[in-house]
């Protein structure tokens, strides 16, 4: 079995977005990318979490051709691809529909620093304008808007978030959904006091060593 420590991560991680509720049935999709290898894992189109084995992980290539596998993989597997070769500095994309994320992306609204902890993805999640799921038209917008940011929102569609491990790729993904939720609620309720630039890059600078073990 080819890549089998990745497929793993994407099983786990899969499984986990389903578990907590950042991806429902079969929406949303997930992959690392084996720079070494030049090789991607990728969930397969269609099958539901639940169901969902090992054996179902897809390989592709980073022109997305089926390498192994039966499933056909991931419907979005062309912003996968595209973002792999524009971002070296990335192995994980994880792509949810998470409720909060979600309905930013549809009120077409960049989420803002109401919160530090949107500098999992940067000072702010951009959006990405509108494209028909699936689409090359997606891929390209989404390649377009990220820059260097590690999460973008799509609009009416849900939320994009990469890293240099699937680890980190997942726990952004987790994290930009709760500032979501709190950016959602605190406009609900009044106006949201937004953190400075200023105050972001202090925040960014200890992101770096956030965590790090003593050497």
């Amino acid at each position: 079995m080819m890549l089998k420590t990745e497929r793993e991560k994407v099983l786990k991680y899969s499984v986990r977005a389903f578990e907590n509720r950042l991806n429902s049935s079969t929406g949303g999709n997930l992959s690392i990318f084996n720079r070494e290898k030049n090789l991607i894992a990728i969930t397969p189109s269609g099958i539901d979490y639940s169901e969902l084995k090992l054996s179902d992980i897809v390989i592709i290539d980073i022109s997305g051709k089926v390498i192994e596998g039966e499933n056909k993989p991931s419907s979005e597997v062309g912003f996968h691809t595209g973002l792999y070769k524009k971002r070296d500095d990335i192995s994980s994309i994880v792509h949810t529909h998470s409720i909060y994320a979600t309905t930013m992306a549809c009120l077409n609204m960049e989420i803002l620093p109401v919160h530090y902890l949107v500098g999992f993805s940067g000072k702010k999640v951009p959006i990405a304008p509108y494209c028909e799921f699936g689409s090359q038209e997606l891929a390209e917008t989404i390649c377009k808007n990220i820059e260097n940011y590690n999460a973008i929102l799509l609009q009416n569609h849900g939320l994009v978030s990469l890293g240099d491990s699937i680890e980190k790729a997942y726990t952004t993904a987790e994290e930009i959904e709760f500032v979501a939720r709190i950016y959602y609620q605190t406009q609900n309720i009044g106006k949201p006091c937004i953190l400075s630039d200023e105050e972001m890059e202090s925040v960014l600078k200890k992101f770096k060593v956030y965590g790090n073990k003593k050497r």
